[in-house]
């Protein structure tokens, strides 16, 4: 089960940070996430362009535009997904 859900686009700066902290926190916890670029899905991109990156958690909103990697972590192995 895909536990992390990146939503970004490309040629964002934040997404690439936020991708940084996902992939490390991911691969230090072994929990798989994935990545959507909205870039290709223009509803979902007028629903989020203004909070890219969204980093989900078990399909909640955990953070827009950056991720903190102590929280994240927390969430992943406290349960304490959303904000």
């Amino acid at each position: 089960m895909t536990r992390v859900e990146l939503l970004g686009k490309a040629d964002c700066h934040l997404c690439d940070d936020a991708r940084a902290v996902v992939t490390r926190v991911c691969a230090d916890l072994g929990v798989e996430w994935t990545e959507r670029d909205l870039s290709a899905a223009p509803d979902e991109l007028a629903r989020w362009w203004d909070k890219i990156p969204v980093t989900l958690v078990d399909g909640r909103v955990h953070n827009f535009w950056r991720v903190d990697e102590g929280r994240l972590r927390a969430a992943l192995t406290d349960g304490k997904a959303t904000r």
